[in-house]
């Protein structure tokens, strides 16, 4: 159990008497010891009060008048608040869990804060729930979270894109433990990124570029790798098998001794998919270290790695299936930080390295073919060309963060953060065929300043930053999020939280943009930055002591300086990149959560989305020209979760839906497609304890065998069953 689980809390109170004002000091923490931040302490004697918030490692400290009468109290949003006399000087309150509980965020402030402190609809997928939905890919655990669109370019092992409220696949932050994970210029592909020995997963919408600098335009996704956390070493093993010769086999173990607590885990899963040359493989290995130096210092160390390999059979509903070209990837990231505490103040220090190894290519010549679906044909052949196309990545990342935390009886609590991000990007492009090979580097330092205040009933959070980029120069990005609570407690109808954030992104081109020679794509060394402005208003409701939790959050979003190529000669035929891009989109995201009897939970959420290119990234292309749709983003999308919890057996049933979206069969059809239709899809899983450290396993993707396309041109993989065993030892 770590300090990010929802758990019962036990908040331990350790009180000292000395000359003048009595001095209260004491720790928060959850049930297996570990702190848990920012719990609202108040202490009460007589008609005297004073409070203050528990810290990052959950120790607090309160002056107070006297010690005789005294009460203590420990609340915060998703726990039942506890209150006991403090005058013994020894105290001991719990804080029982609420049924819809209160995680504790990282990514939203790069602090460890409450989710309803943070002034935003933050997401957050815990161990439970990747352990009970039992998604191997990271891509499908993503579609329930609010304001998400994931994209899938047929089965398993597909290029997977993330649109996040209107924005660019590209657009979104992804970070492992703090390791940017993204390529130079923000492209991610979760074709290859599964969810094994993870701890958690959080997702913050909104641009997020004053801490996280480029990349951060519509949000950001942080994976934790898993701590050890037992005294016992733990170990599990899994296995299944199931449709299409899938294969799914995974080991773990993690523990903690004395100062050292570890976790690693192996896995591999393989699948042949449904058309020809689909197959799809990918091993992961994963790992984490930490040390504790003294009572104030922490060394960590994270490490993971990702191969995998795919078939690419390409457009397979409007012609015969590509039968040789493939796409590999080796991906490694590596992390080591420095944590310490001293009092009020905490700082880190930390480096990372990202490696990507991939390999796209086509050696073999397959038949022409004249693109049909539906009544629709092409009106000329389709011939296929080889390729063999390599990409090599390395990105360094190094920190330091300082956080001071204030408390003054009139001005509440203050957290003031400064830090210092370097990123060394390096590149090589290489065309293998060709015998032409395009080395690219690039350094970039951003410094953030971040201030966070708060009430007992206010939260407000301000940060800005400077980015020197290589590519594009200097850049300012503020943002700034606030949180009122209108009513606090958790009765019939409990509290109710407003909340308003708003901020700037910034994207750095891709290597290819800047430094591409290919005359058909030739790179820009003068690219502007991608921008985005972001601006979101929400409620969240909790009603029925807790058992409801109602969010509607309303958004406008503005995407500028979109890079796109631009033809600047027809015979040859030349193109450059260019800043040509504009659109907007805004909408609305509805959520709720509701925890019924008997272990029953039921999780949903809808998207609306209002979308608009203003200025076209593509003169040639009907449906990407100004007025249209965002393309591939749905203007209706939404899902709905039911969890059931025993002591013997679990089961989840997930559902998908995604309305009409705007997209084009690429493939010259007549009459062309404009439009995809929408579509539904449920998955099911289940498990079953047989003796205490036996459990059977079974996944049903889906369920219903639906037909459909996510971009047109790819069908998505039919009904697929799983079943398996899952050891613990």
């Amino acid at each position: 159990m770590s300090a990010y689980s929802s758990v019962p809390v036990l908040f331990s109170v350790a009180l000292a008497l000395s000359s003048g004002p009595a001095s209260l000091t004491g720790v928060v923490v959850d049930r297996a010891g570990q702190p848990l931040p920012r719990a609202h302490v108040r202490v009460t004697t007589g008609s005297t009060s004073a409070s203050t918030f528990s810290a990052a490692d959950g120790t607090f400290r309160v002056d107070a008048d006297a010690l005789s009468g005294c009460t203590a109290e420990a609340s915060l949003e998703g726990f039942t608040t506890a209150t006991a006399d403090c005058a013994s000087g020894q105290v001991r309150l719990t804080l029982d869990v609420a049924p819809v509980a209160e995680h504790i965020v990282v990514s939203a402030t790069r602090t460890d804060a409450p989710a309803s402190q943070v002034a935003t609809s933050a997401t957050v997928f815990d161990r439970a729930d990747l352990e009970r939905r039992q998604f191997p890919m990271l891509g499908d655990l993503l579609r329930a979270a609010p304001g998400t669109t994931v994209v899938a370019t047929g089965a398993p092992g597909g290029v997977t894109s993330l649109f996040v409220r209107g924005g660019e696949s590209n657009y979104t932050k992804v970070l492992l433990d703090g390791v940017p994970l993204n390529e130079p210029g923000g492209a991610f592909n979760l074709n290859d990124v599964t969810t094994e020995n993870l701890e958690r997963v959080e997702f913050v919408p909104g641009a997020n570029s004053a801490l996280y600098g480029s990349d951060a335009m519509t949000g950001v996704i942080q994976l934790f790798t898993r701590r050890g956390d037992s005294a016992t070493p733990l170990a599990s093993a899994r296995i299944e098998a199931g449709s299409f010769s899938t294969v799914r086999a995974s080991a773990d173990v993690s523990g903690r001794r004395d100062r050292l607590d570890y976790s690693a885990a192996a896995s591999r899963l393989s699948t042949d998919n449904e058309v020809p040359n689909d197959e799809f493989s990918n091993v992961t290995l994963s790992g984490s270290a930490g040390l504790k130096l003294n009572d104030s210092a922490t060394l960590r160390f994270v490490g993971r790695t990702e191969r995998g390999r795919t078939g690419v059979p390409g457009l397979t509903a409007f012609g015969r299936p590509d039968l040789d070209a493939f796409f590999q990837r080796h991906d490694g990231e590596w992390g080591a930080t420095f944590d310490q505490t001293a009092g009020a103040w905490h700082q880190r220090a930390s480096y990372g390295l990202a490696l990507s190894h991939q390999t796209s290519a086509n050696l073999q010549i397959d038949p022409p073919y004249t693109p049909s679906f539906d009544g629709r044909v092409a009106p000329f052949e389709f011939s296929d060309f080889p390729y063999d196309s390599q990409t090599d990545l390395r990105r360094h990342h190094a920190t330091y963060q300082s956080d001071y935390t204030s408390t003054t009886a009139k001005a509440g609590t203050h957290v003031d953060t400064a830090l210092v991000d370097w990123d060394g990007e390096r590149a090589t492009l290489t065309d293998v065929l060709a015998g032409d090979s395009t080395p690219a580097s690039r350094d970039n330092v951003g410094v953030s300043l971040q201030h966070q205040a708060l009430w007992s009933r206010a939260y407000a959070t301000g940060g800005l930053r400077l980015e020197h980029n290589a590519s594009f120069g200097n850049a300012v990005v503020p943002r700034v999020a606030a949180a009122y609570y209108l009513r606090q407690g958790s009765h019939t109808v409990g509290s109710t939280r407003v909340n308003v954030s708003a901020g700037l992104g910034i994207k750095e081109p891709t290597v290819l943009q800047s430094f591409s020679l290919n005359p058909s794509f030739l790179g820009n060394p003068d690219l502007n930055p991608e921008r985005s402005r972001t601006f979101d208003l929400g409620i969240e409701q909790r009603l029925a002591t807790d058992r409801v939790r109602l969010d509607l959050t309303w958004f406008a979003n503005r995407y500028r300086n979109i890079i796109s190529t631009r033809t600047t000669s027809f015979n040859p035929f030349q193109s450059q990149y260019f800043n040509i891009g504009l659109t907007r989109a805004r909408g609305i995201e509805a959520s709720g959560d509701v925890a019924l009897m008997n272990g029953i939970r039921a999780r949903a959420g809808y998207t609306f989305l209002d979308s608009k290119i203003l200025e076209s990234t593509s003169a040639f292309s009907e449906v990407l020209a100004a007025g249209n749709w965002a393309f591939r983003r749905p203007r209706h999308s939404g899902y709905v979760q039911v969890a059931w919890n025993a002591n013997r057996a679990t089961l989840d049933v997930t559902g998908t839906v995604v309305g009409r979206r705007a997209d084009s069969d690429f493939s010259s059809l007549e009459p062309p497609f404009l439009f995809n239709d929408g579509y539904q899809q449920w998955n099911v899983r289940a498990a079953g304890r047989i003796t205490r450290q036996l459990w059977i396993t079974g996944a049903v993707d889906n369920l219903a065998d639906r037909q459909y396309m996510e971009p047109l041109g790819y069908p998505a993989l039919g009904r697929a069953v799983r079943v398996g065993v899952r050891a613990t030892f």
